[in-house]
Formats: C-alpha cells, structure tokens, sequence
C-alpha cells in the first residue's frame, strides 16, 4: 500500500513543479483578496473584483491548455507572434483608448486588452529564436544589432503610446536573454551603456557628465580600435541627448512622476500623493497587520486606484510585515524555480532555456519596480505586480508564462 502511494507522488512531482506552480497561484489568491479589500467600499471599483475573478478562471484554463502543448511549439510561434503583436501595436496607436495619458489599450465592447502585454511573450520568442540559433556570435556588432533590434522595435511602438514603464521591462528582458546567451563584457558595455547615460541624465548635468566620463574610462580599459570607441561614445552621448525628446513625448502626468521621484514631497498632494500614502498605509501595518478589511487606508480610500499598481500597500497594511515577507518569498521562489529550469534546459535546449530566462527576466523587474515604487526607492512608472494587481491581460499573461515553464518543467528529463 505504501509503496503504491509513494509512486503516486512520485509521478505528481515529476509532472509537475509544485513549488512554481503553487506559489504562483497563491500569489493570484492574495492578489484577490487584496483587490476585494480595496474595492469592497469604493463605487467606482463596482464590479472589479468580479472582474478579476473571471479573468483567474480564465488564465486556470489557459494553464491547462498552455500546459500540455509540445514545447518545441512555442519555437514555431515565435515569428508569426512577433509579426502579430507588432501590428497590434500599430493599431493600438490609431484606434487605442486612452487611459492616464496612454493610449496603450484596445477594447472589444466591455472588454479591452493591451497589445503590449502580448508583445512582451512575443519577443520573448522570438528573441529566443533568434539567440538560440548555432551560427550566432553574439560578440559580433552584426548580431548584437540584430537582437537588439528584434527587442527594440516594440520599444520604439511603446514609446509612441507613450508607455516608459513597459519601456523599460523590454529593456530589461534584452539585458538579461543576452547576458544569459553568454555576450562578452564588451558587448554587455555596448548594451547597457547607452541606457545608463539616459538614466544618469534625469539626475542632473553633473550626474550625466560623470557618466559620459565613466564610458570613456571603460572604452579605454576595453582597448578597442578608435573609430570603435568613437562610434560607441557618440552613440552614448546621443542617448542622453535623446532623453530630452522622450521626457518631452510623455505626458504631464508622467513627466511629474519623474520629477517626483526625486523628491515625493516637492508635490504632496499631486504626483507625490500615492508615494507618500503608500509609505504611511505600510508603515501602519506594524508586525502583523490590522486585519483583513480593517486598513484605514485601504478602507478610507486615501490611495487612489489602490487595486491597480499600488496593491501590495493593502498586503502592507492588512497582513504586516508578515504578510509582505511571505508575499517576498513566493516571489522569490518563483524567480528561484525559472532560474533552476532555465539553466536544466541550457544544455539540451538552448531556445527553451532562453524562453525561461525571458520570462524569469519579465517577472523580476516588475517585481522589483512595482515594490520599488511603492515604498518610494524607484519611479512610479506604472507597472502592475505580477498575479496581485488589477488587470485581465495582466494576470492572463503572467499565468500564461508561468505554464511554460512549467510545461517545460515537465519535460525537463530530456536535459538531464
């Protein structure tokens, strides 16, 4: 009898990644809990929280279906959805409605998505494809421009809506997939530099001229031919220039996120509010929170959209600081699980170990932004928390990424 039982385990953990799946899904059930706190005492919220239970539903069958295809489908995919999303983006920008000065959503009757969501998993394959490919060298300046290019080009389209939060996680996925594909210090110089130079130049001229002084110092470490070494300084000094133009292209609302981001308390009962709000609804908390539906506010609906990106403020103010670690913990066995997939599949597969990093590369930086905004250490651009926060396309995406790598879990035994 006991003998039978445990082989019965057996085969339920060697299809399935429990830890992966089951923190993922007790995520989306916070995530619930959190969005019917938020929203229990709000009209304007009427019907959220249905809202969001059905989309659960849907991403469980989703799971299901995503689940159990063969995985070297996805490699199939990767250019059709890629050609797909880019036009999605296209129309997005002509027929898209506006929201928070974005026009980044589409709607079909009650129902809307956002193109960007889906480009997100696109190039994501594609990106994969086109790294996993045996004739690559991702040293060469050839192919380096190629790739960023394929991550780009949706850039680009996003910038336009304009939508700098999901911007950067594109940004973010390229860095990651061609760190993980293996490019050379150099290369990963070449890649990252020009996005530094625009970062460093919302601090200020000082913080931008040190950066430029900082390209220069590694171009010179690097030992590179000269007309190398002034093609790569141009190109950073024009990124930083470009920033300007960007900065401009957003609208007013989040050109004063920015601004405050540097100092919450220049505009306390404007951009800065949420921040502000945010820090107070989790410093209350205390150790183990004041309990479900007892958040001041939470209850009182000091965060406006609290359900949306500000969501882990309610886990903050409800459960505690129990309640945040545990959520930081199932997260952080998420990023653990797709990091021990990705690098199972590296050796066998390399397309399905970079589609695992992609995804591991998408969830963390939201992860890291959305928690960063809320407590006030990173820019309140707009991204949702991964599985907790307010969002069909949102949730559908995230589940739709967790069941490949889970599928991808289930047939790992031909990496090993």
């Amino acid at each position: 009898m006991f003998k039978r039982a445990s082989k019965i385990e057996y085969k339920f953990e060697d299809k399935f990644d429990i830890a992966l799946i089951g923190s993922a899904f007790l995520l989306v059930i916070f995530g619930l809990m959190a969005i019917y706190s938020a929203t229990s005492n709000n009209p304007e919220a009427a019907g959220t929280f249905q809202k969001q239970l059905y989309s659960a539903i849907l991403a469980l069958i989703v799971f299901g279906i995503v689940y159990f295809i063969p995985s070297r489908f996805l490699q199939f995919l990767a250019l059709p959805s890629y050609v797909f999303s880019i036009l999605l983006l296209i129309v997005v920008l002509v027929a898209g409605k506006k929201v928070y000065g974005s026009r980044s959503w589409l709607e079909f009757g009650s129902m809307g998505f956002q193109p960007s969501e889906f480009a997100k998993i696109a190039t994501i394959l594609l990106l994969s494809s086109f790294l996993s490919r045996e004739k690559i060298n991702i040293d060469s300046f050839k192919d380096i421009a190629i790739a960023l290019m394929i991550g780009m080009f949706p850039v680009g389209l996003i910038l336009l809506e304009p939508d700098m939060g999901t911007a950067f996680v594109f940004m973010a996925i390229i860095l990651f997939m061609l760190f993980w594909k293996g490019i050379s210090m150099f290369g990963l110089f070449l890649v990252i530099s020009p996005f530094v130079v625009i970062l460093s130049s919302i601090f200020g001229t000082v913080i931008f001229i040190s950066a430029l002084v900082l390209v220069l110092v590694l171009l010179v470490y690097f030992k590179r031919n000269y007309f190398l070494s002034a093609s790569v300084f141009v190109i950073n000094l024009a990124a930083g220039f470009f920033f300007e133009s960007i900065y401009n292209a957003l609208s007013p609302h989040q050109q004063r996120r920015i601004e405050t981001f540097m100092d919450p308390n220049a505009d306390p009962l404007g951009a800065g509010y949420n921040v502000i709000q945010a820090r107070v609804a989790i410093g209350s908390g205390g150790l183990f929170g004041k309990g479900f539906l007892e958040g001041n506010q939470t209850q009182l609906r000091f965060i406006p959209k609290q359900w949306t990106d500000f969501i882990f403020c309610v886990i903050g103010e409800e459960f505690g600081f129990i309640g945040s670690i545990v959520i930081l913990i199932l997260f952080l066995v998420i990023f653990i699980r797709l990091l021990k997939i990705s690098y199972f599949a590296k050796a066998k597969d390399e397309f399905l170990s970079l589609v695992v990093i992609g995804i591991l590369a998408l969830m963390f930086f939201h992860f890291l932004i959305n928690i960063g905004m809320t407590i006030g250490v990173m820019p309140v651009v707009g991204l949702p928390l991964p599985f907790l926060s307010y969002g069909g396309s949102s949730l559908l995406v995230n589940v739709f990424l967790i069941a490949i790598a889970a599928n991808i879990y289930k047939n790992r035994k031909q990496f090993t």
